[in-house]
């Protein structure tokens, strides 16, 4: 399949894993359900004409809130960054002199949709991350040409088809609420795809991620009376995520080797196994498709959920 790319970017992002995902997510008659929703890549790619989509960062939500209501358009992003683009080529200091001014302005709590893209774009190796006071903290990428044409078109496309996908309320609504809340929503009829941080494992998450954190989902997904996936990590060449055997291979549990491009430490650029946790069959699926053996006991189970 042709997958959509969203305009936002972010570690950890599920572009090549989004085949794979929908593949085995079950079609239900109601709603997609994503209470971390971060780029969207998977809601984009699925496509349901129903969803609840959530994430605790409000510049996430507020983005595709002004793409849905037309406020935020591929012409007007166009001139946005063909404006700041020429601004950061001649700006002082390699262009880290007006980086520093969008950074400042969006800090200050203007908070714009534009400036997100702008940052998310112009900061190092594509990452997002808040301090505690919830303001942008990433560095500069030091590319003071980073946004010509080319790459200004691509990122002005991203949001074209984004925005033909997004349909009015209350088709596709959009929260910035905890999982807890999101979770709570959903009916035997939906479908919940859930993508949280990765325990044990370096994460841009804007709240944090806790073991607290990590028992509260496994309860509320325990509980519910909707299908779900989970997206987790399985293990690496050198540790098992713990969580695992804590918690979740009391579902079924499907595996697959993946490639994440985490930053600039060379270590942080290796193979994971991929673990998709889920609480229907997935006896027609391939179970433990990566080439490390000898690892975490997988179990097909037969549940019920009412």
């Amino acid at each position: 399949m042709k997958v959509v790319i969203p305009p936002i970017k972010s570690q950890g992002i599920k572009t090549k894993l989004v085949p794979w995902i929908l593949e085995i997510a079950p079609k239900v008659n109601g709603q997609w359900i994503e209470p971390f929703l971060g780029t969207g890549v998977v809601a984009f790619n699925a496509r349901y004409p129903k969803a609840i989509l959530s994430d605790t960062n409000p510049h996430i939500i507020n983005f595709y809130k002004v793409v849905q209501n037309k406020t935020m358009t591929a012409p007007l992003m166009r001139k946005y960054l063909e404006q700041e683009g020429e601004a950061l080529s001649n700006a002082g200091n390699n262009g880290y002199d007006h980086y520093l001014k969008v950074r400042s302005r969006f800090n200050s709590g203007e908070y714009s949709p534009f400036d997100f893209i702008f940052l998310s774009r112009a900061g190092f190796n594509g990452m997002m991350r808040f301090g505690s006071k919830g303001n942008w903290n990433i560095p500069f990428c030091k590319k003071p040409n980073r946004f010509a044409q080319a790459y200004i078109t691509k990122i002005t496309n991203q949001l074209s088809v984004v925005s033909q996908i997004i349909p009015p309320e209350p088709d596709w609504i959009f929260y910035n609420k905890s999982f807890v809340d999101i979770i709570s929503l959903a009916t035997q009829n939906d479908i919940i795809y859930c993508d949280p941080p990765y325990y044990g494992r370096h994460v841009d998450y804007y709240n944090g991620w806790t073991k607290q954190d990590e028992a509260r989902l496994f309860y509320l997904l325990s509980k519910t009376p909707a299908k779900f996936i989970l997206s987790t990590w399985h293990h690496s060449d050198w540790r098992e995520n713990e969580m695992i055997n804590k918690y979740w291979n009391k579902f079924n549990i499907i595996t697959k080797d993946h490639f994440y491009h985490n930053g600039g430490n060379i270590e942080n650029r290796k193979f994971v196994v991929e673990a998709l946790i889920c609480n229907f069959d997935t006896t027609d699926f391939v179970q433990h498709n990566h080439g490390i053996k000898d690892k975490a006991n997988v179990k097909q189970l037969e549940l019920e959920w009412v």
